[in-house]
């Protein structure tokens, strides 16, 4: 009982001392609340021009907790699903892009069934077709520019040619024929030659043609350093004129052949060999000079084996191996 009557009056000591405490708070403030308020005087007041600081970007760190399976992660607040977003719309469009690159390729509607020609007479259309080799392709896969230089490295005698492609499978290809104006024959074969000197492989038949036997083969010219698809001349422009230019005199029962130290010429019926040179340059005068020569010889019973009117002005005449420069009184 001692013991509890002591701690009793501890409780009230320590409630006595908590009631005093609080009585005196109370005087504090209420002599704080009655204190006059002291008069503030105005100052004139200056404001420091703000200055910037540059705040550097505070550094990262890593913590080791030393927790297991514990890791810190920025946050990341819907940009997952934004990306998620994009790729599949990114896969949607190249699955688009590749079924349409697949139907173009694939569907018969945009493949080629025929090919129209213009402009050829002597090459048919079967021909062009099988050199072009785009029948059945799809129209995107047709290039007309190699389509056009294959075409022409078939057919040399094709001047020019031209591919133009449509939708959705239509080919048209304009030609230009190159037309021959001689008639070359060499060695057992035959080819037909160009108003430029180009060679090439005869295709049906033409009339009106100059026909030549080659003895030899005349010079050839070299293509234009400029044009890398440009054929090679078999003969210059000059000897074709010339050709040209002779083929009218040539008597109807004989041929004119070219040689390669005395040019052109015929086997006259009358028994010599008459030549003109390889120059158009005054080959109608030659051919006349020729006429007067051969009418003067013939009323004279002369014979000769060889005419030369290679030079107008100065024609000549050999019997055997001997050779007449032919005068006025002969017939020049």
């Amino acid at each position: 009982m001692s013991d509890k009557k002591h701690e009793l009056s501890r409780a009230e000591v320590a409630r006595r001392r908590r009631a005093q405490r609080s009585a005196k708070e109370l005087h504090q403030t209420t002599q704080r609340a009655v204190k006059p308020v002291q008069t503030v005087k105005m100052r004139a007041t200056t404001y420091a021009k703000p200055t910037f600081v540059a705040v550097e970007k505070p550094r990262r760190y890593r913590v080791a907790l030393g927790v297991p399976d514990i890791h810190l992660r920025k946050p990341n607040f819907g940009s997952s699903n934004q990306y998620r977003g994009w790729r599949a719309a990114s896969l949607g469009v190249a699955a688009l892009i590749g079924l349409t690159i697949y139907l173009a390729l694939t569907l018969p509607f945009f493949k080629v069934p025929s090919i129209t020609t213009l402009g050829n007479n002597r090459i048919s259309r079967e021909e062009i077709t099988t050199a072009l080799g785009v029948l059945g392709q799809s129209i995107f896969t047709v290039q007309p520019n190699d389509a056009a230089q294959r075409l022409q490295m078939n057919y040399p005698e094709l001047l020019s040619a031209k591919v133009d492609v449509y939708l959705p499978n239509h080919v048209y290809v304009t030609v230009v024929e190159r037309e021959p104006v001689i008639l070359w024959q060499q060695n057992g074969a035959y080819t037909w030659i160009d108003a430029e000197g180009v060679a090439f492989r005869p295709h049906g038949n033409v009339g009106g043609l100059a026909s030549v036997i080659g003895l030899a083969t005349p010079p050839q010219i070299a293509p234009p350093s400029d044009n890398p698809f440009a054929l090679q001349a078999f003969m210059s422009k000059e000897l074709v004129d010339a050709v040209l230019t002779l083929a009218p005199n040539v008597p109807a029962d004989t041929t004119m052949f070219y040689d390669a130290t005395y040019g052109l010429g015929w086997q006259d019926s009358r028994g010599w060999k008459v030549f003109f040179g390889s120059s158009a340059h005054d080959m109608s005068l030659k051919a006349r000079v020729y006429q007067t020569l051969a009418q003067s010889l013939v009323e004279r019973n002369i014979s000769p084996t060889f005419i030369s009117v290679i030079y107008p002005d100065a024609p000549y005449y050999r019997m055997s191996d001997e050779v007449q420069p032919a005068t006025a009184n002969n017939g020049q």
